[in-house]
């Protein structure tokens, strides 16, 4: 939750830095994409190397990053520093990310699916906060006010020492009873990889439209129907309040009736959803925003626990895989809407990405007879 609200803060408070600074779409896609693709590089790594070296007491190294990137934008003078802000609360969300999957996996007590919804609720409500604070905090306080979300990321780097010593000694515990893990689907690894390929095609599906709404959401109400800054940051917490109810319950079916079948019902329920958004009035546009936010995001704890278990072992790889791709895919979505945005419009932009979670499609291709309930 603290993470990721460092994350929701700076996006909501795009508003008033593009006052502020004067910046173009471009640029706010930019920011977006230097901290996002920061993190996306960064996780598949920090997974691949603490898979094989676990190093839990990591966990607080990276909110210390995120603490630092939080500072930055704080006291920033000049647009390039806002970008370092935002590469150093991308490369926390690296560091933090891989492991603090494996440390929840750990647990879990084999209600995989659940835990995972759990880890992500934390994380998607911590982005619901983001805009409240943006709006009822630093709106009224200006810019420097950030700062004082830098307590909470210390807070933050306090808890996750204590909770990777807590980790450590677990690891310890269970490191000599550990025998290597065989995938019990007997799929070949060009299987294999291909399925990770589609999963991550879902997911690249799911984060553009994401990305679209995290980034330009509340510009589009304001140019659309006339809002404030402080009602469309409201609009905003709706979606991303809406993104953590529906991990949980995305996580809490999956364990039931296998995430295979969660991940269809988000493909299929979603779309004609995205497709309504952008032609209806302002009431309307808040209840599907609601409705979107539910459906769009209660396959992703699914997608994790399906490719964690294609892979089995490699829980941090397959972390920072599938949380690095999707920051780094809404990164590039970002700048490149941005720009679509700074010749087409806003408008534009929303019935461009309307279409989007049609990509999700790509799922009559995993293997029918694996993800569901063992």
């Amino acid at each position: 939750m603290f993470n990721d609200m460092m994350q929701s803060l700076l996006s909501a408070i795009y508003p008033l830095l593009e006052k502020e600074f004067n910046l173009t779409f471009g640029q706010v896609g930019l920011m977006t994409f230097a901290f996002q693709v920061t993190a996306s590089i960064l996780q598949p790594l920090v997974g691949m190397i603490t898979d094989k070296h676990p190093q839990p007491r990591s966990l607080a190294v990276g909110m210390g990053s995120t603490f630092c990137g939080v500072l930055m934008l704080a006291i920033a003078q000049e647009f390039t520093f806002l970008l370092v802000g935002a590469m150093l609360i991308g490369v926390g969300s690296a560091i933090f990310h891989p492991e603090s999957s494996r440390v929840a996996r750990v647990a879990s007590g084999g209600k995989f699916g659940t835990a995972q919804s759990i880890f992500q609720l934390g994380g998607n409500f911590g982005q619901a906060l983001g805009p409240l604070m943006a709006a009822f905090i630093v709106v009224p306080l200006g810019r420097p006010s950030v700062a004082l979300f830098s307590i909470i990321a210390l807070t933050g780097s306090v808890i996750l020492y204590r909770i990777g010593v807590w980790a450590e000694g677990r690891r310890k515990a269970a490191v000599k009873s550990n025998a290597p893990m065989a995938p019990r689907h007997g799929y070949s690894r060009a299987r294999v990889g291909w399925t990770i390929a589609i999963l991550a095609m879902l997911v690249f599906s799911k984060n553009i439209y994401t990305a679209s709404i995290t980034s330009y959401y509340t510009f589009f109400l304001i140019e659309r129907f006339g809002l404030t800054i402080q009602q469309s940051q409201l609009m905003l917490f709706l979606f991303m309040a809406a993104m953590a109810a529906g991990v949980v319950l995305g996580g809490l079916v999956g364990d039931r009736i296998g995430p295979l079948r969660v991940i269809w019902f988000s493909i299929l329920g979603v779309l004609p959803f995205t497709l309504m958004l952008p032609h209806v009035g302002l009431a309307m546009t808040g209840v599907l925003t609601v409705v979107i936010g539910l459906i769009l995001s209660s396959a992703f704890p699914a997608i994790v626990v399906y490719a964690q278990e294609l892979v089995p072992g490699r829980v941090g790889m397959i972390a920072g895989l599938f949380f690095g791709f999707a920051f780094g895919m809404g990164g590039i979505a970002a700048a490149i809407l941005g720009e679509v945005a700074e010749y087409k419009g806003l408008a534009f932009v929303y019935q461009l990405c309307s279409f989007m979670p049609a990509i999700g499609l790509l799922a009559i291709l995993l293997p029918r007879g694996f993800g569901r309930r063992h």
